[in-house]
């Protein structure tokens, strides 16, 4: 009788609940993955298991990088992904978890004074194009940001929308992506119920947002399925 497979790890940290792993959970479950989730600024995040789990995902949140005189935690939080990026390990970030990884890569982060909130298409660079992220030239994802990140040096950049000129980049088994393709449409409801004070200070109708993930969400779900298992099946090689 052979041996069973030792199940692949993953750790993933949270920032707001209702930016979680979305589809990402199913996807990384039928791949094998046990997946540990750390809620930042609550659960401690440790350098060592941080570095030496299969996979790290960064997600999404409503706080900036330079805001560690008001969230300490964000102290330890790059400390530990320092530590990650130093092993070379795969890590995928996601808007907040992006802008966390390009500034431990050393690039600048900075607030714009604008926002991009909604669906709206992706222009893919040439090298985006010959990445994974081929099957969203031009497609509508969902947005959900103010701050900016700068290329990290080495880094190749994928993508960009006209008002945010660096919207994912890639460096070895590092992808980070400013855009949501993590998020389940079906249950869009509670991101225009978590971020409502942000809707309503920006003028936007979650209305219109709702209307777009019900017009948009099941087909960026199956590219982002193909996206994300296709980044796995490069970084697992």
């Amino acid at each position: 009788m052979s041996a069973s497979r030792t199940p692949r790890t993953a750790i993933a940290v949270r920032h707001v609940p209702f930016e979680d792993l979305g589809i990402l959970a199913p996807l990384l479950a039928a791949r094998g993955y046990e997946t540990t989730l750390l809620d930042a600024g609550i659960d401690a995040i440790d350098p060592d298991a941080v570095a030496g789990t299969d996979l790290l995902l960064v997600l999404g949140g409503p706080i900036g990088v330079y805001d560690e005189d008001r969230y300490p935690f964000l102290h330890s939080s790059k400390a530990a992904l320092a530590t990650r990026l130093a092993t070379g390990g795969a890590t995928l970030g996601v808007c907040l978890g992006t802008q966390l990884l390009a500034e431990a890569l050393g690039a600048e982060v900075r607030p714009t004074g604008a926002v991009e909130i909604g669906y709206g298409p992706l222009a893919l660079t040439p090298e985006g194009r010959e990445s994974v992220l081929a099957p969203l030239d031009g497609e509508p994802v969902l947005h959900w940001h103010g701050d900016e990140f700068a290329i990290p040096a080495g880094a190749h950049s994928l993508a960009h929308t006209p008002g945010f000129p660096h919207q994912a980049f890639a460096v070895a088994r590092t992808l980070g992506l400013q855009f949501h393709l993590e998020a389940d449409h079906r249950v869009i409801e509670r991101w225009l119920i978590g971020h409502a004070h942000e809707l309503h200070h920006h003028g936007i109708d979650p209305r219109t947002i709702r209307e777009q993930a019900q017009r948009h969400g099941p087909r960026l779900e199956a590219l982002a399925i193909r996206v994300l298992s296709d980044w796995l099946d490069e970084v697992e090689a």
